[in-house]
C-alpha cells in the first residue's frame, strides 16, 4: 500500500556531487534487450543453455561493468557497501522450490548492494534490474527480519521527523517517483497507535523506486540515471541501517564479593 507524504518544507539542498566516473559510460549493448525478449518468450532449458554465453557476453559482462563502475563511485557516498562486483549481481536462475511457476530463468538481470556487516538480502541497499520493458532502480529495506523491522519502527518513534524530511527532499522526489512500504491496517504490536507517525511505523518495509524506459540501458546515460538516484538515496539508506548497526547494549554483570 502506498503512503501519502506531505510535502516538506521548501529549504535548499546541496546537489549530489559529480561521480568520479563521469567520461565513462558502461552501458548494454542492443542484443541484452533483445535477448531478454526473447527469454520472456523461450523460458526454457533447452533454449537457454546453446545461447548462455551469449548471455554472459551481453548482459552478464556489461553488468560486471556497471557494478564495478557503480562501486567505484560508492566509495564517496556509500564506502560500507564497497564488496566484489560479482557479490551484487543477483543469478538469473529462479528459485523454484517452493513456487507454483517453474519456469527456471528470471526475466531481469539485476544487482543487489548490500551494507557490510548484514546479512545479503537484509538490511537497506541500493538496487536496480533490467528487463526487455524496464529499467527499475530503487533503494530501501525490503526484507527485514522480525528484530530489523522491530529495530527500525522503535527508530522511527523518536525521530520519524528526520525519516519524513528525508523522503520529502525535492531532488529525491523528482527522482524516485514512488514509495514502497507494504503498510499494515493497525499499528504494531507494543506501540502507540496514536503516535505521529504511526503511518511509517505501520510499514513493513521503506524504499524508494523508479522505472525508466529500457532503453536508458543501452545509452551513455545509464550510469548517470542509476548514480544519481543511489547518491540522493543514500541519507535514507544510513537512516535505516543505524540502527541495525548499532551494537547490542551490554548489561553489567553484578559483582560477586568474596567473605573469608
Amino acid at each position: 500500500m502506498s503512503i501519502r507524504i506531505p510535502r516538506a518544507p521548501a529549504n535548499s539542498r546541496k546537489s549530489p556531487s559529480p561521480a568520479r566516473t563521469r567520461g565513462r559510460h558502461p552501458a548494454f549493448p542492443p542484443e541484452a534487450l533483445k535477448f531478454l525478449a526473447s527469454l520472456a518468450r523461450n523460458n526454457r532449458r533447452e533454449w537457454f543453455q546453446p545461447r548462455k554465453q551469449i548471455f554472459l557476453d551481453q548482459l552478464r559482462a556489461p553488468m560486471l561493468t556497471l557494478v564495478a563502475a557503480l562501486l567505484d563511485d560508492m566509495a564517496d557516498y556509500a564506502p560500507q557497501f564497497l564488496r566484489p562486483p560479482e557479490k551484487c549481481i543477483m543469478r538469473i536462475y529462479r528459485d523454484t522450490r517452493f513456487s507454483s511457476d517453474k519456469t527456471p530463468y528470471k526475466k531481469n538481470i539485476a544487482a543487489w548492494f548490500a551494507c557490510g556487516g548484514l546479512e545479503k538480502t537484509s538490511g537497506a541497499g541500493f538496487y536496480f534490474h533490467l528487463t526487455k520493458d524496464e529499467l527499475v532502480i530503487a533503494a530501501g529495506c525490503y526484507m527485514p527480519d522480525r528484530d530489523q523491522l522491530h529495530k527500525i519502527r522503535l527508530a522511527l518513534l523518536n525521530q520519524h521527523t528526520k525519516f519524513r524530511k528525508l523522503l520529502n527532499a525535492p531532488t529525491l522526489k523528482r527522482n524516485f517517483t514512488r514509495f514502497e512500504g507494504l503498510e499494515l491496517s493497525r499499528a504494531p504490536k507494543g506501540f502507540p497507535p496514536d503516535h505521529p507517525g504511526m503511518d511509517l511505523i505501520r510499514c513493513r518495509q521503506w524504499g524508494v523506486g523508479a522505472s525508466l524506459p529500457a532503453s536508458v540501458a543501452t545509452s551513455p546515460a545509464l550510469f548517470k540515471e542509476i548514480s544519481r538516484r543511489f547518491r540522493l538515496a543514500a541519507p535514507l539508506i544510513h537512516f535505516l541501517n543505524a540502527p541495525l548497526l548499532a551494537p547490542e547494549p551490554t548489561t553489567r554483570q553484578p559483582k560477586i564479593f568474596r567473605l573469608d
